[in-house]
């Protein structure tokens, strides 16, 4: 069985598939081999969440697919993704699977990849900046601080289809004592619709009070974003009809973009209930 290629070998050969991140959705964030896979490819499988613009660096002769891949929408079933990725393959394609942000984190790029080396297809993965990241940036703020965050911790806010919120498999209780001990920031993808049943579990362990940001479309034109806490989080959802794709940043490094617009909003009136903050 073929092993991962080495992602610091720039080769896109005839009968391989690289998975690409195409980054939160602003094209200048795409990494140089990001673009240089998507101009070699004669094969690319786009999801939901790729702009149009990134795709401006595709070949005019590439075969584009568009698999769309959106939590609440209907979706390409995943085995049916795996199928065309084997298939373009073995016909000598050069495939590109490009996906909105990074691969590997909350891409299925795990799961991809293990399909392919068990097809004994040469597959090799480009990182791609994710709109945890990018999204908070975007605010001014950073996701770890010596002050304010010693850590940051990834996690879906979505379930596995048929599974419930109780048994899901993320115990949010436990979560939240751990980021109220430990100083940590937690980045919530995929979270919206499951918002309030989030928010009560994070109670147990965090206070009301806690800063968030909930962040729309990071980094494209159409961004909106609202700054809240944790006790307003659904209401904010509601008001500011706030939709996926989004990510929900928890912790007191948002205290750095409120204080940009009111200093006084976290700082001096720490249990002061605050919402709608909009930039």
């Amino acid at each position: 069985m073929p092993a991962t290629v080495n992602a610091s070998t720039t080769r896109f050969d005839p009968g391989t598939v690289t998975l690409v991140g195409a980054g939160p959705g602003d094209p200048e964030l795409l990494t140089i081999k990001a673009a240089k896979a998507i101009a070699a490819a004669t094969v690319l499988l786009v999801d939901d969440l790729v702009s149009d613009a990134v795709l401006e660096h595709a070949s005019p002769k590439a075969r584009i697919v568009h698999v769309g891949k959106r939590g609440g929408c209907k979706s390409t079933p995943q085995a049916f993704i795996e199928k065309l990725m084997i298939m373009a393959a073995r016909e000598g394609e050069v495939v590109v699977r490009l996906k909105g942000g990074d691969p590997f984190i909350f891409g299925r790029g795990g799961e991809e990849v293990e399909h392919l080396r068990e097809a004994g297809i040469e597959v090799q993965v480009l990182n791609g900046i994710t709109a945890g990241l990018a999204g908070l940036t975007s605010l001014g703020a950073p996701l770890t601080h010596r002050d304010h965050a010693h850590g940051v911790v990834f996690i879906t806010g979505h379930a596995k289809p048929g599974i419930s919120h109780e048994s899901r498999g993320t115990d949010w209780q436990q979560l939240a004592a751990t980021a109220r001990d430990a100083k940590l920031t937690l980045v919530i993808y995929m979270g919206v619709s499951s918002a309030a049943a989030i928010q009560a579990d994070l109670l147990t362990g965090l206070p009301a009070s806690t800063p968030l940001a909930i962040i729309q479309h990071a980094s494209l034109p159409q961004q909106r974003h609202a700054l809240t806490t944790l006790g307003e989080l659904p209401a904010t959802i509601a008001r500011e009809q706030l939709g996926s794709p989004a990510v929900i940043v928890v912790g007191d490094v948002v205290r750095g973009v409120a204080a940009i617009a009111q200093p006084e909003t976290f700082r001096d009136a720490p249990d002061r209930r605050v919402a709608n903050l909009r930039f």
